[in-house]
């Protein structure tokens, strides 16, 4: 503004409105030889607003609280933090988070010892529902348009934390599983990534008992301690960072494909499990035989029932490459007794694998085409490729060894209810929150994939088993029901590796034709004129 003369002004008001970006006014009255000079800026706001005191705020402090109105033990929670305390040699007063707590909770927390402040959280959009997390299909190409939807993340004030603490609700959302619960799964990432952003000693997750936490989010192995319904953790900086790196759900792949590389072997196997008779050791001989054309030198393991599978198949198992070890088979209390699902529950050896960090289990029916040891490097427990809606299939997992992770397994058997009655039902329910591998790294032979397209990674023989055919054609085809099933391609693509197997006994001893199957097979093809060239085929027995 130009300078007046000397009482140009008198008996005035000037009027200046200094504009930015238009968020907020300032007034200033400014007097100067009786000059009345009214400042009015208006600023773009730099802080956040105020706590809000409306209803709606109290949702975005508490956004899931009213889900969670179970009563807590507040005595044994204390003694829980205390006694860990102590071990982690913090002695001064504790800074406390608190996350999904209602306003009596928090006034509870705040009349301890502890330094609290509550933390904010927006809810997740009603649109995230857990198929949208976890949808049937993604589009896993190149140039993918699938996306995950978003989940508010926590505001935080103070920047560190001793302690955070989060409460989460424990009951079927929506008519499904508790474990799919898309604000548990909110609620625990927000804890997560609290407790890394203000470098947190320990996080309290309170639950009943039966609705455990993630435990590939927050692994036995950092528990402090537990007493009913409180979990405390010592949380992994690295651990968590690598987890939240992740995809919030399947809706996209975990990670896209990685060059092998040969310089993370140490403590790294593919392994299989047999539990019950002999009917899957050729095939297994023929799986260690395709990991090993693949260029992979990784170790491999069979976990082997010395109960269900004799000496002499042990031997063969060992002959075409697999390190043989003992692992006493576990029955599923809901099977019937002699059921195909039985002894099924025994892959839960595979997490006392111990003397190994990482472990890329193959079901025994599987056949490697091209290498697979990228799934070493970036994949982390559990990671498999999708089945049917929101759930995985378990012929190919990526897990990370761990005792007390089969003790989480082993102690819910005859509580935890599998969809299907077998292992891959259950560790659906044990690990809801599990990242997408490609569908190549488990092609599932029916429907649509019975062409095996250049980019197949391993293909996955549902059905009638390979060995168990002749040889000249997918005896799926023979069986009505089983024809979704049949593929005369990857049926010729598994017999070329088993004329390619080492020592050549190993096929004539472990993939001979039995009997009974024999009789089976000419009695279903009797409407089908096929020429048999399988020399396995003997005279027709009678049926």
């Amino acid at each position: 503004m130009k300078s007046k003369k000397k009482g140009s002004c008198r008996n005035k008001l000037v009027l200046l409105l200094l504009v930015s970006a238009a968020c907020a006014a300032v007034v200033l009255l400014v007097r100067d030889d009786s000059c009345f000079v009214v400042f009015v800026q208006v600023a773009r706001m730099t802080s956040p607003p105020p706590p809000p005191t409306t209803r709606a705020a109290k949702e975005t402090r508490r956004p899931y609280a009213a889900d969670s109105m179970w009563e807590m033990e507040w005595e044994s929670i204390s003694r829980l933090i205390s006694s860990s305390k102590s071990s982690l040699r913090i002695t001064s007063k504790l800074k406390v988070g608190v996350l999904n707590f209602n306003s009596s909770e928090v006034a509870r927390w705040r009349r301890s010892t502890f330094d609290v402040q509550e933390v904010r959280l927006a809810p997740a959009s009603a649109a995230v529902t857990w198929d949208a997390l976890y949808p049937v299909w993604i589009d896993e190409g190149a140039n993918s348009s699938s996306r995950c939807p978003s989940l508010p993340d926590p505001v935080v004030v103070r920047r560190e934390h001793d302690l955070v603490a989060v409460k989460l609700p424990c009951q079927e959302a929506g008519g499904g599983s508790w474990s799919r619960d898309v604000r548990r799964l909110h609620l625990q990432l927000s804890a997560a990534k609290l407790a890394l952003r203000s470098r947190s000693s320990m996080v309290l997750i309170l639950s009943p008992a039966e609705c455990f936490p993630l435990p590939n989010l927050f692994p036995c192995k950092h528990l402090l301690g537990r007493h009913g319904h409180a979990w405390l953790y010592r949380p992994d900086a690295d651990y968590l960072r690598r987890r939240l790196s992740l995809p919030v759900g399947s809706c996209q792949l975990a990670l896209g494909y990685q060059k092998p590389s040969s310089s993370s072997r140490r403590r790294e196997a593919y392994a299989t499990v047999l539990h019950s008779g002999d009917a899957y050791v050729c095939g297994a001989i023929a799986l260690a035989q395709s990991i090993r054309r693949s260029g992979s030198t990784r170790d491999l393991v069979a976990l082997v029932d010395e109960q269900g599978v004799g000496a002499e198949q042990r031997a063969g198992l060992a002959a075409a490459g697999w390190q043989v070890r003992p692992a006493p088979r576990i029955r599923n209390p809901r099977a019937t007794r002699h059921a195909y699902n039985e002894w099924n529950y025994s892959k839960f050896r595979l997490w006392q694998l111990t003397d190994y960090h990482k472990v890329v289990f193959l079901d025994a029916d599987l056949l490697v085409l091209r290498n697979l040891d990228f799934l070493f490097h970036h994949h982390y427990e559990l990671s498999a490729t999708g089945n049917s809606g929101a759930r995985f299939n378990s012929g190919v997992m990526v897990l990370e060894p761990c005792n007390c992770t089969f003790e989480l397994l082993m102690s819910g058997i005859h509580r935890i209810h599998s969809y299907n009655g077998g292992d891959q039902g259950y560790l659906n329910e044990v690990f809801a929150w599990w990242h997408r591998l490609p569908r190549t790294t488990n092609l599932l032979k029916h429907g649509r994939n019975l062409l095996v397209g250049a980019d197949t990674l391993a293909v996955h023989y549902l059905g009638i088993k390979p060995w168990l055919c002749y040889r000249d054609y997918d005896c799926n085809w023979d069986v009505p029901e089983l024809r979704r099933f049949a593929s005369d391609d990857a049926h010729a693509r598994w017999w070329d590796l088993h004329d390619s197997i080492q020592p050549a006994e190993l096929t004539r001893t472990f993939c001979a034709l039995p009997a009974a199957q024999q009789a089976a097979l000419e009695r279903n093809r009797r409407d089908w004129n096929r020429t048999i060239t399988d020399p396995r085929r003997q005279a027709t027995p009678h049926a």
